[in-house]
């Protein structure tokens, strides 16, 4: 055969491009790139969770079981924290320890939210944010069983840390999930940081009934006070229950189906890259200035929170010099202010702008805080404190929506774990600060310390960014 010599074929006919009409089994249509291209642009994989809970959009119903859930997860932290103000006066007089002591179980919980803030990419990474609210449930069962028998100092101790592990990973991932609910982020956010107040002043009420029962003594060697903690078992032991039933794993479910398409789609997938995109995530969220100043306003934030209802009822027994059994109750004012602000105050400063809100609520409670300083009455102490709760009640639910909007979806589970940690750490070093003054100094330091707190808190808040409104 020479080199010239031609083939011959049939015909090949090119037939146009199949239009919109004709196109069948390769028709792209909206649904059909939906099934088939990973929707990235409105669900961003996590960086800490290969199977993210999914935030309701506004095609699909809002979950409001799920919803409920978080809201009991609040109130069942809110019900150990609140109660603390209470009680404080009765354990220190238990164990015959100085107020100075009271900073062990302040640093004992802050190192719970720390290991917490290390840990929490790696574990949502494993578990899924699902099973990082069922262990953290399971933790807090775990501390509440072993308080109960009013244990010996140290193992008191160690029970808050306990406990703050499983606030931080429940915390953490509640927030995360709410923050995304859509439009209606905001009002959830508020009603979810209310469950928290009403927890704190539900656990006020009745840590002080108990503890005082029986013509309001101390009973420092039956530990009386004890009591409570079989109380916060119970509604422990149900938060769990209910964690593990509206955030359950089905057919279908948000975990299988992700776990699905990771199979399909990512099944080159191992350990390693999990825990490397957990360090990558920390890494951009300590590089980010936004979370820094938001960080720094609620650790003075949180710092007069704890501070205010953690040393109240002591100083108005030791200073004011008032029967503790009749004005343990105090500090539910105080919570039960806080509680009615979150609900309260929600709307208002969603819709005036939280930058500029929470400064005039800021400068209020300045003014209001001068006042309990300066008037040396019980009566008056006990208003003031309870209207300043109702300023500061927005203040947590307002923060953590301005920070999920000015910060990228993927950061933040990152973001807002170590938001916390530096919330708790505000919420540790200042109340401890204030037992171990105190202790040289007297209880009277509460005040002056509380109003650098405040103006500190407003100043900080001044640095973080607007939100730019836009419609969405």
């Amino acid at each position: 055969m020479s080199q010239t010599q031609t083939i011959s074929s049939p015909e090949i006919q090119l037939s146009p491009l199949p239009t919109a009409k004709t196109c069948s089994l390769y028709e792209i249509t909206p649904s059909t790139l939906e099934r088939r291209i990973p929707n990235t642009a409105t669900k961003p994989s996590s960086i800490h969770s290969t199977h993210p809970i999914p935030n309701p959009t506004p095609d699909t119903p809002i979950p409001t079981l799920r919803l409920l859930s978080s809201i009991l997860a609040f109130f069942t932290a809110g019900l150990n924290d609140g109660s603390l103000s209470p009680l404080l006066p009765y354990i220190l007089r238990h164990y015959s320890l100085p107020p100075s002591s009271a900073a062990h179980l302040y640093l004992s919980s802050f190192l719970g939210w720390l290991l917490v803030a290390l840990t929490n990419s790696h574990i949502t990474s494993y578990l899924g944010p699902p099973g990082s609210l069922l262990l953290g449930s399971l933790l807090q069962v775990l501390a509440q069983s072993l308080r109960g028998w009013a244990p010996q100092w140290g193992l008191l101790v160690v029970t808050w840390g306990v406990v703050s592990l499983g606030q931080a990973l429940q915390d953490s991932a509640a927030n995360t999930f709410v923050a995304g609910v859509g439009r209606e982020a905001h009002r959830w956010l508020g009603a979810v940081h209310a469950g928290y107040g009403v927890g704190c002043m539900v656990g006020g009420l009745v840590a002080a009934a108990v503890a005082g029962a029986g013509g309001g003594g101390v009973d420092v060697k039956g530990g009386q006070w004890a009591t409570f903690y079989w109380v916060a078992l119970g509604v422990g032991v149900v938060n769990a229950g209910l964690v593990a039933w509206a955030f359950r794993v089905g057919r279908g479910g948000a975990v299988e189906t992700q776990r699905d398409e990771g199979r399909n789609g990512e099944r080159e997938e191992e350990d390693g890259g999990k825990n490397r995109r957990a360090w990558e995530g920390l890494k951009k969220t300590a590089g980010n200035r936004i979370v820094w100043a938001i960080s720094l306003f609620y650790f003075f934030h949180l710092g007069v929170v704890i501070t205010v209802g953690g040393w109240l009822v002591e100083f108005l027994v030791t200073v004011r010099d008032v029967p503790l059994a009749k004005f343990s109750y105090v500090s539910t004012g105080l919570w039960g202010g806080v509680a009615f602000g979150r609900i309260l105050l929600a709307e208002p400063t969603h819709r005036f702008g939280e930058k500029k809100m929470l400064l005039l609520y800021s400068l209020a409670a300045l003014v209001l805080q001068v006042i309990l300083w300066q008037v040396r009455n019980a009566i008056v102490d006990s208003v003031m404190s309870t209207m300043m709760g109702f300023l500061l009640g927005p203040f947590f639910a307002a923060g953590i929506s301005v920070a999920t909007k000015l910060l990228q979806q993927s950061l933040h589970p990152p973001a807002l774990g170590l938001i916390f940690v530096i919330a708790q750490a505000g919420g540790t070093i200042f109340p401890a600060i204030t037992g171990i003054v105190a202790n040289k100094a007297g209880i009277s330091v509460l005040q002056p310390i509380l109003i650098g707190l405040i103006a500190a808190m407003g100043i900080s808040w001044a640095l973080v960014p607007k939100v730019e409104r836009r419609d969405e």
